[in-house]
């Protein structure tokens, strides 16, 4: 296996992996009509790209002053982007072809992300990515989510891997920055290219500004496949 150092590697889902935000966008919009709030816009929505629903719903509730505890409006939203999600999910083609590479070499490949646990498993399912991902983790499942380290340092744990030889694939400035927290390195893939010169993006050992029209996955493998630098370790 040509893998000399890095033992895993961690992925982003939403926006990382799959086109998923235009779903995330309308089931959020969708919750927030069901409550009586009108013209949340895209634009709003991308404020909360790389932040876990909980935060999110968190937010709006105080910003909306919406009467419904955050565990109803959890399970709305969730009812909402799991209907859209099973009617269709796009994955990022080079992003497959990247996952199938790694597997193919027999890299371990964890998901760990800001939504529910069912989310995440109707999307690997229904994109069939889930051949291909050892190990999953939700914020649900940890006291903090992203920019806090815990999903990462958890998807780790559950592999066996130290921190330092994992990568993580991040496409928002929050899971960035989870990932340098976490001391891992970093591979970032701006879903909002305008966020490319964020200071989260810009510790990042592999940046590609231009989001997925730039990714390629030789650079992201050989990114992988080899060692930081002499005397860096982490993000």
């Amino acid at each position: 296996m040509n893998t000399p150092w890095t033992t895993a590697v961690i992925f982003d889902l939403h926006g990382t992996l799959v086109d998923s935000e235009p779903n995330y966008y309308e089931a959020g919009r969708r919750l927030l009509a069901d409550h009586g709030v009108t013209g949340f816009t895209w634009r709003r929505h991308t404020d909360f790209i790389g932040i876990g629903t909980r935060e999110t719903l968190e937010i709006l509730k105080a910003e909306y002053g919406l009467a419904a505890p955050v565990e109803e409006l959890l399970a709305g939203k969730n009812h909402h982007y799991l209907r859209l999600a099973r009617a269709g999910t796009a994955v990022f083609p080079r992003m497959r072809e990247f996952v199938e590479r790694l597997h193919r070499e027999g890299m371990p490949i964890a998901v760990a992300s800001g939504s529910s646990r069912g989310a995440i498993e109707a999307v690997l399912g229904g994109t069939g990515l889930d051949a291909y991902v050892t190990t999953v983790v939700s914020a649900e499942e940890v006291e903090r989510g992203k920019p806090a380290p815990d999903v990462f340092l958890e998807a780790a744990r559950r592999l066996g891997v130290e921190p330092a030889r994992c990568v993580v694939v991040e496409d928002a400035p929050p899971g960035a920055a989870a990932a340098h927290a976490a001391g891992m390195r970093c591979v970032a893939v701006p879903y909002v290219p305008a966020t490319a010169g964020d200071p989260a993006f810009r510790r990042a050992g592999l940046l590609f500004p231009g989001g997925q029209e730039e990714f390629t996955v030789r650079a992201a493998h050989d990114f992988v496949t080899r060692g930081p630098a002499p005397g860096r370790t982490g993000a």
